[in-house]
């Protein structure tokens, strides 16, 4: 990147009210951070949870990632949005935790017994749910939980791309940066969840059609 695109890039940065207050943090301000905090809290702590399935874990990592910002703020520069470069820090706290999970996971699956049903994928679990589905249209609580559970499906990356671009209204540049892909590859991801979340949710939205079309 040229320095002339360089500092195009960083005037259109500094328009983001959110970089603005990043960097009266770095000045010292501390009600600019609270004021960081009041805006993006509750939504990383949504992402952790739709990403971890723990709610307590979800609230620990938003603090956890609104301390590295803190820690950051001497030496914070201005190369993105603020919400693309939190996120991006978010993602690194999501991708350890998870791994750190499944090694847990690992170790106790070959010390114990994993049940009577076996240790069986998400997938499974989700099409016998949707196998099992009452003949009535279900209420806007049972979709939501339909949806979530739909979600538990996708990999982690698939999830958090989805998460950033329909929960965060992200571009695909912003979520590249966040989750230091490529453009391409991001649309990938999104594709392939997109392709994933259809065919979970299509045995739902065909039969309430169905039933509709029936009335």
């Amino acid at each position: 990147m040229s320095s002339a695109t360089h500092q195009i890039d960083q005037t259109a940065w500094l328009r983001d009210p959110d970089v603005q207050r990043m960097l009266r943090v770095r000045d010292g301000d501390e009600t600019a951070f609270a004021e960081l905090v009041d805006v993006y809290q509750n939504r990383l702590i949504g992402i952790f949870t739709h990403v971890l399935h723990d709610s307590s874990a979800a609230e620990d990592l938003a603090q956890e990632a609104f301390l590295r910002v803190f820690r950051a703020r001497h030496r914070y520069q201005p190369t993105a949005k603020f919400a693309t470069w939190l996120f991006r820090i978010a993602n690194n706290l999501a991708t350890n935790r998870q791994r750190s999970v499944s090694r847990r996971k690992e170790v106790s699956l070959k010390g114990s017994d994993s049940g009577p049903l076996g240790h069986r994928p998400e997938e499974n679990l989700a099409a016998e749910k949707s196998a099992l589905m009452p003949a009535r249209q279900l209420d806007k609580q049972e979709m939501r939980e339909v949806v979530r559970q739909s979600l538990e499906t996708l990999n982690e990356r698939q999830r958090i791309a989805l998460l950033l671009n329909k929960f965060e209204h992200m571009s695909y540049a912003d979520i590249a940066v966040s989750m230091d892909l490529s453009v391409q590859a991001v649309k990938s991801l999104l594709t392939r969840a997109r392709e994933n979340l259809r065919l979970q949710l299509e045995p739902y939205l065909t039969g309430s059609s169905d039933r509709e079309t029936k009335k």
